[in-house]
Formats: C-alpha cells, structure tokens, sequence
C-alpha cells in the first residue's frame, strides 16, 4: 500500500499549480480549470484518508464535491458565454468594467 504521505505530497503539488494558475492567469477558461484541479486535489485527500482509516464517509463527501463543482462549471460557463457574447472576449481584466 502507498503510505498516505505520498497522497499529500502529489495533493499539495495539485493545489499549488491550480493556486497559481488562477492567480497569475487572466482567461477565465484557464480560471476555472485551475480552480478544479485544487478541487481534484481536496477530493485526493479525502479519498486517501477515507481509504488510510476504512471509512466510507471521505469517499461519499467526494462524491458531493463532485457533483457540486460540476454544476459550478455548468453555470460559470453559461455566465462565460453571456459575457463573451456581450464584450466579445473573455479576459478577466474586461469583466472588472461590468461594475455598476
């Protein structure tokens, strides 16, 4: 079996590129991939844990996760392309002028 450290390790290295993908990035595409990786990477940890202590609980809380960021991604792209066909670009930087 592959010690639980091994799990955080590759969690934490998820996390950071999808952290830095969403700071330094300016497409709102790239924005939401980003934020699904550090999803993915929380969702190894529960997994990892859930199967380190036999529990069934980690594994359910995914399985919730999942299907919420799946609706998050369902809407943040219909709101992408309500925006896109307005401004006609999807740069982070143009949605900022939409302030009322």
């Amino acid at each position: 079996m592959v010690p639980v450290t091994y799990y955080l390790i590759l969690s934490a290295i998820l996390f950071i590129i999808g952290a830095m993908g969403a700071i330094l990035r300016r497409n709102a595409i790239v924005i939401f991939m980003s934020l699904e990786l550090m999803f993915n990477a929380a969702n190894l940890i529960f997994v990892a844990f859930a199967a380190y202590y036999q529990l069934l609980s980690g594994q359910i809380i995914v399985f919730f996760v999942m299907a919420i960021s799946a609706t998050e991604v369902a809407v943040g792209l219909a709101l992408l392309v309500a925006i896109f066909r307005t401004k006609q670009s999807i740069d982070v930087d143009q949605v900022s002028s939409l302030k009322g």
